[in-house]
């Protein structure tokens, strides 16, 4: 047996979590997945769609609607006799917790199954605090929004959080994170299940910020890279529909590629030559300051450039051609139909996005860039607490998880 740490389960390594549901109950959750959509069905349509026996269908509908997650919606037209009933999806079932945690700031958001939000605060809490301050935050936070909308604990299906460095994604901890002090190798899962007695699913926060992006506005497109540039520079990879962390969870971090321009340049790394010692919000800065163009921080260098200052204006443009010959790589490798560009230096900065349209168009074959999008995120700076709640709405809302709540609804009946 292995313990799933981010959830509390114990289950066979050579097991799927359908296969330990009982047969009663292991087809209403893939029967669930129809309803995802929001949209009225009926019994019958759901019997012809599925092939099934309508009584079969009849009781896994009624398994559904007394666990909440599907409501009745009315009736339909009739052709003769009783009009049936319709029934769908019920987002507000269950709530989850999302939380971004930022390099400078924590997002904590509670929003619906459909990832709407329903609540939000932001508050400028760096990373650097320690897990038990941020993670404390973010459960208190998450505490007093539940009270705020007048909903109760026990409607809480799960916490989602996004962390800015790597994590191993089988137990939700931190693996070495260049700027994250104390939280190497942290029990997160552990923390946020003392308070809150929920699924817990930590992932890194650009891929977190992908399955936002893709969820709310790119549903549609199963090759989705999401570029994010502020901090730090990295990737979430949607391939064939599914997130791809790779096997250690590091997949997409692009900032330590090692670009031309990065010669001689030591990262914070400590390798010479990264992406992220010449590209970054803080690496311009910095670069721009040596020039005698006061610029503290990536924040000051948008601002200048806002305002004109040709020296920004070129570093930002510079920065964009050197991610621009990373992301050609990627291109090239994984023939994405959609780049989505996100982070606080590129969702500001015109100039970057130029920058990477020049490189990525003239290195990348023309059968890849032919129907390339290279676009700005739409979430913007919510992407990431979307994508927690989207991380934790795939979990409880697929086939195994709603199996798993019908039969402990069952259990408590």
């Amino acid at each position: 047996m292995a313990e799933d740490r981010r959830i509390g389960l114990r289950v066979p390594l050579d097991s799927s979590p359908a296969e330990q549901v009982p047969p009663a109950l292991s087809r209403a959750g893939d029967l669930f997945q129809l309803l995802r959509d929001g949209k009225p069905w009926t019994r019958a349509q759901l019997a012809m769609t599925t092939g099934l026996a309508r009584s079969t269908v009849a009781g896994k509908v009624d398994l559904l609607l007394n666990s909440g997650l599907v409501v009745s919606v009315g009736e339909a037209l009739s052709s003769g006799g009783r009009p049936p009933s319709r029934f769908a999806f019920h987002a507000r079932a269950r709530l989850v917790l999302a939380a971004d945690v930022g390099a400078t700031h924590v997002r904590v958001a509670v929003t619906d199954l459909n990832g709407e939000a329903l609540a939000e605060d932001r508050n400028p809490l760096p990373v650097s605090s320690g897990p038990e301050a941020v993670l404390g935050h973010v459960v208190e936070c998450g505490r007093r929004l539940l009270a705020e909308i007048h909903e109760p604990l026990t409607l809480l299906a799960g916490v989602g959080i996004g962390l800015p460095g790597p994590v191993e994604h089988a137990t939700g901890r931190p693996v070495k994170p260049p700027i994250m002090p104390g939280w190497d190798g942290f029990d997160v899962v552990g923390f946020v299940q003392r308070t809150l007695p929920v699924p817990v699913l930590v992932d890194n926060d650009v891929n977190i910020m992908a399955l936002g992006e893709r969820a709310h506005f790119w549903a549609d497109v199963d090759d989705l890279l999401f570029i994010k540039v502020a901090t730090g520079i990295g990737s979430g990879i949607i391939s064939s529909g599914q997130l791809q962390r790779g096997a250690d969870g590091t997949a997409g971090d692009l900032g330590h590629v090692r670009v031309a321009r990065g010669e001689g340049i030591v990262c914070r790394c400590g390798n010479v030559g990264c992406l992220e010692a010449v590209a970054s919000g803080a690496a311009i800065a910095k670069a721009l300051s040596a020039r005698g163009v006061a610029a503290p921080s990536g924040a000051d260098v948008l601002a200048l450039a806002a305002h004109g200052n040709v020296p920004a204006i070129q570093a930002l443009r510079q920065a964009g051609r050197d991610i621009g010959e990373v992301i050609a790589t990627c291109v090239n490798l994984l023939n994405p139909s959609v780049i989505v560009m996100g982070g606080s230096v590129a969702a500001a900065g015109d100039h970057v996005m130029a920058g990477v349209r020049e490189v990525v168009y003239h290195r990348s074959p023309p059968l890849a860039t032919t129907n390339l999008r290279i676009v700005l995120s739409r979430a913007g700076e919510r992407a990431a607490v979307m994508g927690a709640s989207q991380l934790v709405s795939e979990y409880v809302l697929s086939p195994a998880g709603i199996e798993a709540a019908l039969m402990g609804a069952a259990r408590v009946g």
